[in-house]
């Protein structure tokens, strides 16, 4: 499943994205708040949920070949990070619900092989 289908389905807002990023594959799943672990632990093609929205995000998602990141409960991204993930070509999305419920819904689309 690609980004835009993945925000697609489920109502995601797409922040930032171009044509061509919209099209990175998601192929997993992961929460973390703690940056320097996210580091260690995201994998390439990861939907990375974070409340953190500060340029640091956009860097550890750049490092970790992060498929995007998705901000929940509708927490307000930096204007500064919106512009260095354009720069960086990072996907951010925004929605109301909570990282539980993201990731619930990112691993069962998974799961079904959208």
């Amino acid at each position: 499943m690609t980004v835009e289908e993945l925000a697609a389905k489920y109502g995601y807002k797409i922040a930032t994205g171009s044509n061509e990023n919209l099209k990175n594959d998601v192929s997993g799943v992961y929460a973390c708040d703690l940056l320097s672990h996210a580091m260690a632990k995201v994998n390439s093609g990861d939907a990375w949920v974070t409340v953190h929205t500060n340029l640091n995000v956009v860097a550890v998602a750049s490092l970790t070949d992060a498929a995007c990141v998705i901000i929940p409960e509708n927490i307000e991204i930096e204007q500064a990070t919106l512009e260095k993930a354009v720069e960086k070509g990072v996907v951010f999305l925004s929605t109301s619900k909570s990282a539980a419920h993201i990731c619930h819904e990112v691993l069962s689309a998974l799961e079904k092989g959208l």
